[in-house]
């Protein structure tokens, strides 16, 4: 959009800019940066407009644009152009990720280059290397309370295997996902140290006070995140003498936007990383980026618009890498951080979503779609070019964050239905085969969330300590089962490391004085690599599963109906222990395929005439395209054994997909 303030102020800007970047090529710099610069200007005149040095300002937000342009490899310039042409190439179904620790999982990331071939074995072409950043030895949050945002932890390795590792995936036509911690800093970064001595300028890039009477005020409307480790949301620091933010933990100092040079710092540093080979950057906390006096400092407008500022700018720079949203917050806010008032996500591309995530675990627990059912409905609709990240589990633990009216409508009482579920899974429930940990339990509220690993979690670690071979199957099925929906639901599915094999809570983080106090480490498991080779020992725990899942993502990569263009119809059956849904090739509506997941230990039926599509199946022709197999009908009715799941089609339309 042409607009004669902020395109006059843009043709001083060029004219201040330095010299080395005036003598550059920028061609695509600068068709990007007109194209985008109306908005760029808008949203950064919103948040700073009001300072003297307003201009100044814009002059150095630029300038970081175009020289992290200038650095930026030709091979990821061409795939920026590609990716420009090809715009929705991340909602094919072509991809499915993991997250993993890179320690954790192979050492470094030399070990992880190794073992590249390992992960395309399984079919993985997108990886989330857990936080690689420099952060202190101990109080580092896992690697989320960062000291220095240029550089590679050196107990993970450095700069060069990372980019090394980026050239091999870039080969091998994989995504790389890297982490920047956007809220927060950890007390050693060199702006903390600088505020802690005094300085003025740095003191402003955090929000620190004299004494109590602001922070007080904060404190009546603001949430603890961490009740039991880190209670309240500011710290004295001593050598300051000063009150600092620390939502997350004493050593998080929150970063104040307000302030434009922590934007302009923050953006520097994203696209850095994008020069560094990132493909998708997860941005860190972003719920928390705005705080106001008198609310929760969460979801604030203004958080969005730095969203959109930062997504803007780098969409001049480096068109071609996309944005997470790590925003675990109530359904009715989640789809806000793709961008409100939009057709397109404006903000973020991509998105974790967590209330998918834990309305599967409820039907672990309760053997029924119930509540999934009523709460997919409650899920706002996502936007046009967005996706989702779908999960089963994280490295973070598991919230109950349900909607309470939804449970309601489900016929559970909300507070006593979470209670149910946090005994369940942590094995106080009687009839339980769970074996999680509580973690964050608040005494005042009596609220609490789950960590523990998937296998254990679904009943595998109960199980394999009995010999019990009917439960173990169970528990491979009901793994299986949690895969299969994430894999079909709609975006990207994102398995957790460790989960391909059936790895068990890892209990040796309690001889780690720095892990110790926080359970979440049980779910954070360091890859046994003899029991990842038991993957080629036919019939065994591992091999079973490992097998299932690179058969399920195979068959994925094929059915374009599995691409995300919103085309999910969520169907009503009247068998509440089944959830069932329709994916529709994009292209053509007569190809479709039929997602049902029986979540109870006993076989099931769907009866087909709740489907509500005439013409379904209707020569009883039905093919499962995962198996192979084409299950039975018997007047109109579709048997599902126990924790099966089927992605059905006619014999028809399985030619079309």
């Amino acid at each position: 959009m042409y607009e004669q303030v902020s395109h006059s102020l843009l043709n001083d800007i060029l004219d201040e800019l330095k010299p080395h970047i005036r003598k550059e090529d920028l061609r695509h710099f600068y068709t990007r940066l007109g194209g985008n610069f109306y908005a760029i200007y808008s949203l950064f005149h919103h948040l700073y407009g009001s300072r003297d040095d307003f201009k100044a300002k814009m002059i150095k937000l630029v300038e970081v644009m175009a020289n992290q342009y200038i650095k930026r490899n030709d091979e990821l310039k061409f795939l920026d152009v590609a990716r420009e042409k090809d715009h929705n190439w991340f909602l094919r179904q072509d991809w499915v990720g993991m997250a993993l620790y890179t320690d954790g999982f192979a050492d470094n990331l030399a070990g992880v280059k190794t073992r590249l071939p390992y992960l395309q074995e399984l079919g993985i072409n997108m990886v989330h290397l857990m936080p690689i950043l420099d952060c202190p030895p101990g109080a580092s949050d896992g690697g989320y309370a960062v000291s220095n945002f240029r550089d590679v932890d050196s107990r993970v390795g450095s700069l060069a295997d990372l980019e090394l590792l980026s050239a091999s995936m870039i080969k091998r036509s994989m995504l790389l996902v890297l982490d920047v911690v956007v809220n927060h800093t950890s007390n050693e970064h060199e702006w903390a140290k600088k505020a802690r001595a005094g300085d003025p300028k740095y003191q402003a890039y955090y929000y620190t006070f004299e004494n109590r009477d602001i922070p007080d005020m904060f404190e009546e409307t603001m949430p603890e995140i961490f009740p039991e480790n880190a209670p309240g949301n500011f710290t004295w620091d001593e050598e300051m003498g000063r009150w600092v933010m620390t939502v997350f933990n004493d050593y998080q100092w929150d970063l104040d936007y307000s302030n434009p040079d922590v934007f302009i710092n923050m953006l520097d540093i994203i696209l850095y990383w994008a020069n560094k080979g990132a493909d998708i950057v997860r941005l860190d906390a972003v719920a928390f980026l705005w705080k106001k006096v008198g609310t929760t400092c969460q979801n604030e407008r203004e958080a969005h618009l730095i969203l959109q500022l930062m997504k803007d700018c780098c969409q001049v720079t480096a068109p071609g890498v996309l944005f997470i949203a790590e925003a675990i917050v109530a359904p009715v806010e989640i789809t806000k951080y793709f961008g409100e008032d939009a057709v397109i996500a404006k903000e973020c591309e991509i998105a974790y979503n967590a209330t998918f995530m834990a309305l599967l675990w409820d039907s672990v627990a309760t053997r029924n779609a119930k509540l999934l059912n009523q709460g997919i409905k409650s899920l706002p609709n996502k936007l046009d070019r967005a996706t989702w990240l779908n999960y089963i589990r994280c490295h973070d633990d598991i919230g109950l964050g349900f909607d309470d009216n939804d449970i309601r409508l489900a016929d559970y009482e909300p507070s006593a239905h979470r209670r149910f579920l946090v005994d369940y899974f942590t094995g106080a429930y009687d009839d339980s085969i769970a074996r999680g940990k509580p973690f964050g339990l608040n005494e005042k509220t009596g609220d609490a969330r789950i960590s523990g690993s998937l296998a254990s979690l679904v009943g595998l670690e109960v199980a394999q300590e009995k010999g019990d071979l009917e439960a173990i199957d169970e528990a491979i099925s009901r793994i299986l089962l949690l895969h299969s929906m994430i894999l079909s639901f709609g975006g990207i599915p994102l398995l957790h490391y460790g989960d391909e094999i059936g790895m068990l809570n890892d209990y040796s983080f309690l001889q780690d004085e720095h892990k110790e106090g926080d359970n979440r480490w049980i779910h954070r498991p360091k890859i046994d690599w003899d029991k990842a080779a038991l993957r080629h020992q036919h019939g065994s725990v591992e091999q079973r599963i490992f097998d299932g899942l690179k058969k399920m993502i195979a068959v994925r990569k094929t059915i374009p109906a599995f691409a995300d263009f919103n085309n999910r119809v969520l169907l009503d059956v009247e068998n509440p222990h089944l959830f069932v849904f329709i994916r529709i090739h994009p292209e053509q509506p007569n190809n479709f395929v039929l997602v049902v997941g029986n979540f109870d230990a006993t076989s099931q039926y769907l009866d087909m005439k709740d489907l509500g599509r005439r013409g379904m199946f209707q020569y009883g022709q039905v093919k499962d395209l995962c198996s192979g197999e084409s299950p039975a009908l018997f007047k109109d009715q579709l048997v599902v054994p126990p924790y099966r799941f089927y992605w059905l089609t006619d014999q028809q339309s399985a030619a079309g997909i």
